[in-house]
């Protein structure tokens, strides 16, 4: 259906963008830090996840609506704000997790990797911008298309950021036994949280 050279450009340029450091990567290493490796991964698959369901948005041209309508827009950027800053009260009010119970941290960095993510309407607008460079109507379906090239950006972004947050999980596991340095860690992931909701509430203003 895709046609090999469109995947051949579109491929590494998915990956570039996958490196460059974003919202989505700075909130996987904050797991990293509070929760450790596993949560982190949880997280960055999370992550994937809400991109996967802001791709099948603008497939069905539904997108469009969040660039048409600044209402909207406006609201899904004051909730992804307002949980950031929900997110940065509990990692500095906790600190770091000791790892008590690994399974509901896991489990709760998946879904708040992907609200993270869902409510973050720049993610939609990009999806609208750079995947119909690559769609062609004559080739196929195009919501099949779009779901392929954002398979291939979901993936690339879990495996990089969900290093990132391997990394960032095993420094975070070296200072965990320490309860002042795990007190620190909370504060240094609830700055990382509170910054991301600055960043989305003011710096990334339409």
């Amino acid at each position: 259906m895709i046609e090999l050279q469109t995947l051949l450009v579109f491929v590494p340029a998915a990956l570039a963008l996958s490196l460059t450091p974003g919202a989505d990567m700075m909130f996987c290493l904050g797991q990293g830090l509070r929760s450790g490796a596993w949560p982190s991964v949880s997280a960055s698959a999370g992550v994937s996840v809400g991109s996967m369901i802001h791709v099948l948005l603008a497939g069905l041209g539904l997108g469009a609506a969040v660039s048409a309508l600044p209402w909207l827009f406006e609201v899904i950027r004051w909730l992804g704000a307002a949980y950031l800053m929900y997110l940065a009260w509990g990692a500095v009010r906790n600190g770091a997790s000791a790892g008590e119970a690994p399974a509901r941290s896991t489990r709760l960095a998946f879904r708040d990797g992907m609200l993270v993510n869902l409510t973050n309407p720049k993610v939609i607008l990009f999806v609208l911008a750079f995947v119909p460079q690559f769609v062609d109507p004559t080739v196929g379906s195009v919501l099949l298309q779009f779901l392929i090239f954002g398979l291939i950006i979901a993936f690339g972004g879990f495996l990089v950021n969900g290093l990132v947050g391997i990394f960032a999980g095993r420094a975070g596991r070296v200072l965990i036994g320490n309860p002042r340095a795990s007190r620190v860690i909370g504060w240094i992931t609830g700055g990382i949280f509170a910054a991301l909701a600055v960043r989305l509430a003011i710096l990334e203003r339409a």
